[in-house]
């Protein structure tokens, strides 16, 4: 990591596209539920470093608003895996002090899912220290329809300052980068208003492969990268 000089310029909020799980099973002859399982436990190891290097938000692509098309054992498993890890790894939570907080559209997702969404949420709300995002049932365009829907029952106009004030968490800045894996080279409808001027990496590794020097490796090319947000240097 750069010295400590450059610590102001450690991106505040990382959104990551966790992408290669099912890939990263397929390699190995394994279920594609294998590689979720994967995929879930480098989330966590991610989480740790990130809080090592001074990311003070993670916001991970869990579930978007077009995996339902998959095949419904898929579906089904995938929804028991988010139910498990949010009750599970609540004392993780807790001891590192992490707030979590859920981006997405409540409605369409099993009652379960959203009552552990909510004990979650309101157990870890009062933390600081870093904050996980979990996009679950998350697609841009939806949270922007939305959004617009708020507005409209409001009779507020849309203007852009109304309509960033009515995406599902406007106290969190935007993020400064988002890292997507698998080599993929697309944004899948994540997070399409908050990243308009996020910076980009991506990396080749399949999700389950991807490790602490990796995301080491992404922020520093972050960090020596200059934004102008299209003014002038």
């Amino acid at each position: 990591m750069a010295d400590a000089s450059k610590e102001k310029d450690i991106p505040a909020h990382v959104g990551i596209i966790m992408d290669g799980n099912g890939r990263w099973a397929k390699k190995r002859g394994l279920p594609r539920t294998e590689g979720h399982r994967e995929g879930l436990k480098t989330a966590k190891r991610i989480v740790q470093a990130a809080e090592d290097l001074g990311i003070r938000c993670l916001s991970y692509y869990v579930f978007s608003t077009e995996n339902w098309k998959r095949a419904s054992d898929e579906v089904g498993f995938l929804m028991g895996l988010i139910k498990q890890h949010l009750y599970s790894e609540l004392d993780f939570y807790r001891a590192n002090r992490i707030r979590v907080m859920h981006s997405g559209n409540r409605d369409g997702l099993p009652p379960d899912i959203v009552a552990e969404i909510d004990r979650v949420a309101a157990d870890t709300a009062s933390f600081d220290r870093m904050t996980v995002n979990l996009a679950i049932n998350y697609g841009g365009r939806d949270e922007i329809v939305r959004a617009a829907r708020r507005l409209a029952a409001e009779g507020t106009e849309p203007t852009e300052a109304a309509i960033g004030g009515a995406l599902d968490h406007p106290e969190l800045p935007s993020p400064d980068l988002i890292i997507r894996t698998s080599n993929e080279m697309r944004f899948s409808n994540f997070l399409l208003w908050e990243s308009a001027y996020s910076e980009l990496w991506f990396c080749p590794k399949l999700w389950p492969d991807f490790g602490p020097e990796d995301l080491r490796e992404a922020v520093e090319s972050y960090m020596g990268r200059e934004r102008r947000y299209g003014g002038t240097a």
